[in-house]
C-alpha cells in the first residue's frame, strides 16, 4: 500500500486537478485520450444528491482478463499502513492440535493438562503476533510494523480441536539417525483433520532411547510439512508454555512461506549471519552477532521485518496458496463494522479483500492495480468529490457471491468520477441496465 499527496509524475501517484495545470495542453489531451470517465447526471436540486451506478467501457465478464501488474506478487503492495491499518484487515489462521502418546499414555499430556496447556500456549503465541520490535539485525531506521494475522483454535462438529491419540507407532519424532522420521508424513495423513483448511499442529516425543543417548539433541523441535507441522521436546522439557510460543510462531512461519532470516531469505531488511548467539551478552561476538528475529534460532524470536510481513500477507491474499484457505473467511459476507472510507491520495498496488463496504469520500483518491474482493452486498461508493481510478483491477467477490457494484454520487456542484487507465474485470455483480436513481436529501 503506498500512501501520497503528491504530484502526477511520479510513479504510484495519482493526479489531482491541481496536477493537470502544470502540463501543457497536449499532454492533457494524451493523457486523456488514453482514459474513460464515468460522468454522472446531476440533480438539478441545490442539496440533493443523486446516486447512479457504474459500468465499465466493455462488458462486465471480460473474455480476456488484462495482464496483473507485477507489483500484485511484491511483498512491497502489502505492507500495513500504520496511519491505517485497517486498509490490510486482520487475518485469523485456524489451527488445531494433535497430541500422540504411547497407549499407556506415559509418554506425552493427558486430555485435561493437555487442554490448559496448549490454550495457553496459542494464547502468548498471539500475544506475540500483536507485539512487534525492531529486529536488531535490520539496517538503522527499518520500521516496526504491525503484523495483522493471529490464530484461532478451530473445532469441528462433536470436538472441540484438540485430538489425542495412542499410537505406539507415530507417538515419537526423531530428528537424526537411521530411524529419522521428522520429516515423514504418516503420522498427518493418518490423523489430520481438516488439513486442505485447517493448520494441524501435531505434539510429539523424542522416543526413551534416543534420549539416552549422549549424541542425540532431544531439546525443543518443530518442523513444518505443507499446512501441519510437528513440534517435539515439549513435554519432557516440563517448562510453562511461554517457553514455546516461539517455537509454534517459527514454524508457522515457515508454512507461510518465511525463510530462515539468517541465510539468503529474499528480504533486504534482513542480513546474513552466523546465528551461533542464542541469547545476546554484553561481551562479543554475542554483543553485535545476537538477533531477535522470529526466523531465526534465538531465545526472543519477537520481531518480524517489513518485508516479512509483506510476503506473508501476499500468501494470505494468493487466491492459489493453500495457506489462503487455511484463513478464517470472514470477506465473504458483509460487516458493518468494517466499512472503509478512503479521505485521502491511497494506492492499492496489492489485492484486498475487504469485509465491508468501501467508500471514497470527498478529496479522497483511490487507485486499484490488482484485485480487490466486495463483500456479498457490499458496495463501493464515490461521493460528490471523490475519486476512483481502475488500473487494470480485478473487482469480486473472493466466495463468488453476488455484490452491487459501483456508484457514484453528485449534486449540483460536484461529482464523483470514476476513471479507467487499464481495462478492468467485474465479477459477481450485476449486468444490465444502470439501476434506478436513488435521490436522497443532505449536503452536498
Amino acid at each position: 500500500m503506498q500512501q501520497n499527496n503528491g504530484q502526477w509524475p511520479a510513479p504510484g501517484r495519482i493526479p489531482t486537478e491541481g496536477a493537470f495545470s502544470a502540463f501543457s495542453s497536449p499532454f492533457i489531451t494524451r493523457f486523456w485520450g488514453a482514459i474513460t470517465c464515468f460522468t454522472l447526471l446531476l440533480s438539478h436540486s441545490c442539496t440533493g444528491i443523486r446516486t447512479e451506478q457504474y459500468f465499465p467501457v466493455t462488458t462486465l465478464q471480460a473474455e480476456k482478463r488484462p495482464k496483473i501488474s507485477p507489483s500484485c506478487n511484491d511483498w512491497r503492495a502489502y505492507l500495513p499502513d500504520v496511519a491505517h491499518p485497517e486498509y490490510l484487515p486482520v487475518r485469523h489462521l485456524r489451527v488445531n492440535f494433535h497430541i500422540l502418546n504411547s497407549s499407556d499414555s506415559s509418554h506425552n499430556f493427558r486430555p485435561p493438562e493437555a487442554r490448559t496447556y496448549f490454550k495457553r500456549l496459542l494464547e502468548v503465541a498471539n500475544e506475540r503476533l500483536d507485539t512487534n520490535v525492531r529486529n536488531w539485525r535490520s539496517p538503522e531506521g527499518t520500521a516496526v510494523l504491525p503484523r495483522r494475522y493471529r490464530y484461532s483454535l478451530t473445532s469441528q462438529p462433536g470436538d472441540d480441536g484438540f485430538y489425542f491419540h495412542f499410537d505406539d507407532s507415530l507417538y515419537y519424532f526423531i530428528s537424526q539417525g537411521k530411524n529419522q522420521n521428522n520429516y515423514r508424513r504418516t503420522v498427518i495423513d493418518r490423523y489430520a483433520v481438516g488439513k486442505d483448511s485447517i493448520i494441524n499442529i501435531f505434539v510429539l516425543v523424542h522416543p526413551d532411547d534416543s534420549i539416552k543417548s549422549p549424541t542425540y539433541r532431544a531439546n525443543s523441535q518443530g518442523i513444518a510439512l505443507g499446512t501441519s507441522l510437528k513440534m517435539a521436546g515439549i513435554f519432557e522439557k516440563k517448562e510453562p508454555p511461554e517457553n514455546f510460543a516461539g517455537l509454534l510462531n517459527h514454524e508457522i512461519g515457515h508454512i507461510l512461506n518465511l525463510s530462515h532470516a539468517w541465510v539468503e531469505d529474499g528480504c533486504p531488511d534482513t542480513d546474513n549471519h552466523p546465528n551461533k548467539c542464542w541469547d545476546w551478552s554484553p561481551d562479543p561476538p554475542c554483543r553485535d552477532q545476537a538477533t531477535n528475529n522470529m526466523m531465526d534460532y534465538n531465545a526472543y524470536q519477537i520481531a518480524l521485518t517489513p518485508c516479512q510481513i509483506g510476503r506473508l500477507h501476499a500468501v494470505f491474499a494468493n487466491l492459489k496458496s493453500p495457506v489462503r484457505r487455511c484463513l478464517m473467511p470472514v470477506w465473504c459476507t458483509r460487516n458493518p463494522d468494517k466499512d472503509l472510507i478512503i479521505r485521502d491520495s491511497v494506492v492499492w498496488d496489492g489485492a484486498r479483500d475487504l469485509e465491508g463496504n468501501l467508500t471514497v469520500a470527498p478529496g479522497g483518491s483511490l487507485r486499484l492495480e490488482c484485485r480487490l474482493s466486495l463483500p456479498a452486498g457490499g458496495r463501493i461508493t464515490v461521493q460528490a468529490g471523490g475519486r476512483l481510478w481502475l488500473d487494470g483491477a480485478r473487482l469480486h467477490n473472493a466466495c463468488d457471491l453476488e455484490w452491487q457494484g459501483i456508484f457514484v454520487e453528485g449534486n449540483k456542484t460536484r461529482r464523483g468520477e470514476v476513471f479507467t487507465l487499464k481495462t478492468a474485470v467485474f465479477e459477481n455483480c450485476p449486468a444490465g441496465k444502470p439501476a434506478k436513481q436513488q435521490k436522497t436529501r443532505g449536503g452536498g
